[in-house]
């Protein structure tokens, strides 16, 4: 049957083709233009950002975290296995151990009781992930972090205009970095920014941002000349992509309070079925706001999560599982030596992810649930 019910599809504002076409009109559509510094400068005002820095992709911004961090051979880092691959990625390209740790029972992000087991003296950095845009408890992870020397990267990737006790996601690491695809609450197609925090690190992310170059200190009169003064490499983004990412960040409030509503529906149909033990729905610690980037559920066993896939497909909606456990990918397995991550693979099997976008219908939300009741019947 043809989907008529999408996982995804993107929205847009209807500023962004004009925005595109000031850039290109203006004769200046390469990096670090005006809509360049227009979104950092909104995003650094927004959220108290130290320092923002638009990237091609979040995985850029992890990327430049890892370069920063001084990560190298012999390094470990410490990153949860329930997530996408960008978040080892980039510190496996440095030429680290990846030390992947578990998530919780009751939730997708990192097991904080546990954590503290996996580090050693190599331990160089800590990744957490804000699954579904709901925080870990940084007051833990930082404490942990600040106990034994680590560095902090926040994987905000789905975490845009959430919190954790009222301080905004990636601003509370050393480093945060965002995503801007098309499956995001504010999108680019293709976009990211790295958060840097920590004033150690504000010159030198500017050099690696510019391809090694001194470029923008000369582009702001603070030296006569720039040069190649590091390793660095192309993380802008084009002044089109930058100008497509204003219009979204100035409905920023709109669309979020659409998604909320969106979640919350899902949340209202489906409640009753989670408290009779169908299935479990997305937790939300006290300490965590809930910025609407995703409805999942997580179902008992992998059989199950197929057929409801191939239930609701049946009837033309689309529902997709999400991360195979990275510690059993097969590139990583051969190279893993910790232990067992049972929650991790539990989720990896489980979880299913409901179609979930701006334009969304309540009544099509009528429908998709009524499907998944209909299978649980």
């Amino acid at each position: 049957m043809k989907t008529s019910i999408p996982f995804n599809k993107p929205f847009l504002t209807g500023n962004e083709l004009d925005y595109i076409r000031q850039a290109v009109e203006s004769g200046k559509i390469s990096g670090n233009g005006a809509f360049t510094q227009k979104c950092q400068r909104l995003l650094e005002e927004r959220y108290g950002f130290r320092k923002v820095l638009l990237t091609t992709s979040c995985t850029d911004a992890l990327e430049m975290a890892a370069m920063l961090a001084g990560i190298g051979p012999g390094d470990e880092v410490i990153v949860p296995s329930f997530t996408f691959v960008s978040t080892a990625l980039a510190f496996v390209r440095q030429g680290a151990k990846i030390v992947f740790a578990d998530s919780r029972a009751d939730h997708p992000n990192l097991d904080l009781d546990r954590l503290e087991a996996r580090i050693t003296p190599r331990t160089k950095m800590l990744v957490v992930v804000h699954y579904a845009g709901v925080a870990c408890d940084m007051d833990r992870a930082m404490a942990l972090a600040e106990k034994h020397g680590l560095l902090v990267a926040e994987d905000a990737a789905q975490a845009i205009d959430a919190t954790y006790r009222g301080r905004p996601l990636g601003g509370i690491g050393h480093f945060g970095c965002f995503s801007f695809h098309e499956t995001k609450n504010i999108i680019t197609g293709e976009g990211g920014a790295l958060i840097v925090n920590d004033d150690r690190f504000l010159r030198r992310a500017e050099i690696l941002w510019e391809k090694g170059t001194n470029r923008a200190e000369f582009f702001r009169g603070e030296v006569n000349k720039y040069g190649w003064v590091d390793v660095g490499s192309s993380f802008l983004p084009s002044e089109i992509i930058a100008a497509f990412l204003f219009a979204q960040l100035e409905h920023l409030e709109a669309i979020q309070a659409r998604r909320k509503a969106l979640w919350n529906a899902y949340a209202e149909r489906l409640g009753d079925l989670a408290r009779q033990g169908r299935f479990q729905l997305h937790d939300l610690p006290a300490y965590a706001s809930n910025n609407a980037h995703m409805f999942y559920l997580v179902c008992a066993s992998l059989e199950e999560r197929s057929a409801l896939i191939a239930h609701l497909k049946k009837h033309g909606i689309l529902a997709v599982f999400h991360y195979l456990s990275l510690h059993k990918s097969p590139y990583y397995a051969p190279l893993y030596d910790g232990p067992e991550l049972p929650n991790a693979d539990r989720f990896a099997d489980g979880l299913l992810r409901l179609p979930m976008y701006y334009d969304l219908e309540i009544a099509q939300i009528d429908e998709i649930c009524g499907r998944i009741r209909e299978f649980y019947s």
